[in-house]
C-alpha cells in the first residue's frame, strides 16, 4: 500500500499545482499522445528482452504492490525450517532426511512452513543443497564456492526485471519527444490555415507529450523499477542467510549456532532478533 500512496502523493502534487497555477486539468488529457508514448515503450519493451523476462516483469507487478513478503515472519520461517532439518540430521544422521528433501510437499518439517513450500524455487535450493550434504564428498569450502557460483547468477537473474524496467523508465523522456515532435509536425502544417488559438492549441498539446514522457519517467516507471531492485535485493540476500546456515552446518556448528549465521547475515530492517528467534525455534 506504501507504493500506492506515493503515487498519489506524485499525481496530487503534480496535477494539484498544476490546477491551483489556473490549468485546467483537461488540457493534458490527450489520449493519441498517450498512445503514442506507452505504446512506443511497451513496444521497445519487448524487443529489449525475452519472453522469460517480459512474464516476470507482469508476476512482479502485484508482488510490488500487495505482497511482499520478506519480512520478519517469513524470516523466521527460513531459519526455523533450516534449524528443524538440521537438527534432525544431527541426530538421526543426514540419511534420516533423505524422505524430507526428496518430497517436501510430503515431510512433516516442510508442510510447516507454508510460506517456503509455497516458493518452489527457494524451496528446490534449499532440497539440493541438503542432498549434496547428505552424500558427504564435498568439503565445506567447496560446498561455499559452489553456493557462491549459484547465488551470483541467482542474483543476476532475480535482478533483470528491474533492469529491464528502468530501460523503459530511460526511454520515456525520448519516447514524449518523439510525440511532441509529432505533434509540433502537425502544427506546421496548419501554418497558414489556421488562427492563432488553434496553433496554441496544437503547440500546448505538443508539450503535453513531452510531460507525459517525463512524468511517467520520473514519477512512476523509474520509482517502480527501484523498488522490483529492492526486492530482488531482499530476495538475493534471503538466499545468501540460507546459504550461510548450510555452510556453518557443513563446518560442524550445532544447528542452533548455524541458524545464527544465517539470521546475522540478513539485511536489519526486517531481521528477528536472537530472542524472537528462539522463541520461533522453541514455539514449533
Amino acid at each position: 500500500m506504501l507504493k500506492i500512496a506515493g503515487y498519489v502523493v506524485v499525481l496530487v502534487s503534480v496535477l494539484g499545482g498544476f490546477m491551483l497555477s489556473g490549468g485546467a486539468l483537461a488540457a493534458l488529457w490527450h489520449p493519441f499522445e498517450i498512445l503514442i508514448i506507452l505504446g512506443a515503450a511497451l513496444g521497445a519493451f519487448l524487443v529489449a528482452n525475452s519472453m522469460a523476462t517480459v512474464k516476470a516483469v507482469f508476476r512482479k507487478i502485484p508482488i510490488i504492490f500487495f505482497g511482499h513478503r520478506f519480512n520478519k515472519p517469513f524470516y523466521l520461517d527460513v531459519l526455523g525450517l533450516l534449524y528443524e532439518v538440521l537438527n534432525k540430521s544431527r541426530r538421526e544422521g543426514m540419511m534420516a532426511i533423505e524422505v524430507d528433501i526428496e518430497e517436501p510437499q510430503e515431510s512433516p518439517i516442510f508442510v510447516k512452513y507454508p510460506a517456503i513450500l509455497k516458493d518452489a524455487h527457494m524451496t528446490a535450493f534449499i532440497c539440493d543443497y541438503l542432498r549434496i550434504m547428505s552424500t558427504g564428498t564435498m568439503a565445506p569450502h567447496e560446498l561455499e564456492a559452489l553456493f557462491d557460483v549459484e547465488i551470483s547468477t541467482l542474483t543476476e537473474e532475480l535482478s533483470e526485471p528491474s533492469h529491464a524496467v528502468n530501460r523503459v523508465a530511460d526511454a520515456l523522456p525520448g519516447f514524449g519527444i518523439v510525440a511532441a515532435v509529432l505533434g509540433i509536425v502537425i502544427t506546421m502544417s496548419i501554418l497558414g490555415e489556421a488562427d492563432n488559438a488553434l496553433i496554441g492549441e496544437k503547440v500546448g498539446t505538443a508539450l503535453v507529450g513531452t510531460f507525459l514522457g517525463i512524468l511517467a519517467a520520473y514519477g512512476f516507471v523509474g520509482p517502480f523499477s527501484a523498488a522490483m531492485q529492492h526486492e530482488a535485493t531482499e530476495e538475493a540476500n534471503t538466499y545468501e542467510a540460507i546459504k550461510m546456515c548450510l555452510v556453518a552446518s557443513a563446518q560442524g556448528l550445532p544447528p542452533a549456532l548455524a541458524v545464527e549465521f544465517g539470521r546475522k547475515s540478513l539485511l536489519p530492517d526486517q531481521r528477528p532478533s536472537f530472542a524472537e528467534l528462539e522463541t520461533s525455534v522453541k514455539g514449533r
